[in-house]
C-alpha cells in the first residue's frame, strides 16, 4: 500500500459499503498519513470475542508487534509486503488473527521528475468514484496505544 490515502465518503456510504450496523460520523480526510488516526473494518468477534458481523473502529496507522516491550523503542511500522508478511516476525501474528479492511477513496503514488529527487504526487481512485478496500492487519499491542493498524500492499 501507499504512504498517504484519503477518505472522503459520508460515514453512511461507508456503511452501507462495508455493511455496517452504524459508523461514528467523520470529516473528509484527503491526506493521511502514518501515525494518524483511520478508520478501519473489523470483525466484531475479533474485537469482543462475542459480537456478530462487522463493526468500524478507529485506530493510529501504525503497528507495534504485540511482543514488543517499549514501544518507544520500536520504529513504528505501516507498510507490508503481502508476498512476506505471513513470515516477518512483527506481522506473523497480526496476519493470522487480526485482519482487517481499510475503506479509502483513493490513495498517492509518487512519481520521480527532474533530476534533483523532487517528486509528483498522484491521486488513484476508482474511475467511478466510490470507496476501496485496502487489506489491514491490527495488533493488541497494550503499551502507549490500545490498537494499532498497518495496510498490507501487494
Amino acid at each position: 500500500m501507499c504512504g498517504r490515502f484519503g477518505l472522503i465518503s459520508a460515514p453512511d456510504a461507508v456503511a452501507e459499503a462495508f455493511d455496517l450496523t452504524g459508523v461514528d460520523p467523520f470529516p473528509p480526510r484527503y491526506n493521511i498519513a502514518p501515525s494518524q488516526p483511520v478508520l478501519m473494518v473489523v470483525n466484531a468477534s475479533e474485537l469482543t470475542g462475542g459480537g456478530q458481523g462487522r463493526t468500524a473502529v478507529l485506530v493510529r496507522w501504525g503497528l507495534i508487534p504485540a511482543w514488543v516491550k517499549d514501544g518507544r523503542d520500536f520504529p513504528l511500522l505501516f507498510n507490508a509486503r503481502s508476498e512476506s508478511a505471513a513470515e516477518k516476525p512483527a506481522f506473523r501474528g497480526a496476519m493470522r488473527h487480526f485482519r482487517t479492511l481499510v475503506p479509502a477513496s483513493g490513495f498517492f503514488e509518487w512519481r520521480k521528475s527532474g533530476g534533483k529527487g523532487t517528486a509528483q504526487p498522484y491521486w488513484i481512485r476508482p474511475r467511478s468514484g466510490g470507496l476501496i478496500a485496502m487489506a489491514g492487519l491490527m495488533s493488541p499491542w497494550q503499551g502507549l496505544m490500545a490498537q494499532n493498524l498497518i495496510p498490507v500492499r501487494s
